[in-house]
């Protein structure tokens, strides 16, 4: 049974990434022209159908779902996210509104794609964390919470493994002293579904979304308590 389990999950995958390959091929241009051609409420449509693709992709053709505890708060927060795999990092584009998301700067240079987040407003960091590039961060992350975005990160800085804890990477905090927003901890354990590798499995990706953390405490005290929130469903799903 779990052979024929392993070869049902391959098959499912390589449907899941034909389909979805094809139609960003389709979306990713489309939503770089009309967000060049019609600023505005359209510069932010054509991520969120990317994003919408690859929801139904993954839930029809991998049998990947999810499901929120708690509610995601609207307006301008920074939300701090486990971050186990690229479904979640993709799925920030769905879930949030206008999100500018801090992420690795190796994906802006891919082809087309990483046109299309720079110009949707994604903020760009190299995971050595030199100082200019940090500075950087905090300069599009402050114009993009003075325009009313929420700001996603992922705090870790890196894909972890599923029950890995690994220690809070130097920008988050820098980012929380500068935007002086709530901080809004999700823990989710999608690691346990979307594997490295090629294979991905079916089941139910929860996320589980943490009060607000109010603004202005010491540096050690909101990673501390950032750090246990994101890391909350470890022991519930092994």
């Amino acid at each position: 049974m779990a052979r024929l389990a392993a070869m049902v999950a391959l098959f499912r995958t390589i449907l899941f990434w034909l389909a979805f390959g094809t139609g960003s091929l389709v979306i990713v241009p489309l939503a770089l022209v009309s967000g060049a051609l019609f600023p505005g409420r359209l510069l932010f449509a054509g991520p969120r159908a990317w994003a919408g693709w690859f929801r139904v992709c993954s839930r029809w053709l991998l049998g990947i779902t999810y499901r929120i505890e708690g509610s995601i708060p609207a307006g301008q927060y920074l939300f701090a996210i486990k971050h186990e795999s690229a479904w979640e990092a993709i799925m920030t584009l769905w879930l949030f509104d206008r999100p500018a998301v801090v992420m690795k700067a190796e994906l802006q240079r891919i082809p087309i794609w990483g046109a299309a987040a720079t110009r949707h407003g994604s903020i760009f960091v190299d995971r050595a964390g030199s100082a200019p590039m940090l500075r950087a961060m905090m300069r599009a992350a402050a114009a993009a919470a003075a325009a009313g975005r929420p700001v996603v990160i992922f705090p870790e800085g890196t894909r972890v493994r599923h029950g890995s804890t690994p220690p809070l990477a130097a920008g988050f905090a820098g980012l929380y002293k500068i935007l002086k927003l709530p901080v809004v901890p999700i823990a989710l354990d999608s690691g346990r579904l979307w594997r490295p590798g090629l294979v991905k499995y079916p089941g139910c990706v929860t996320l589980h979304v943490a009060e607000p953390i109010a603004p202005g405490l010491a540096r050690d005290d909101i990673e501390a308590r950032v750090h246990a929130a994101i890391n909350a469903l470890n022991e519930r799903n092994p």
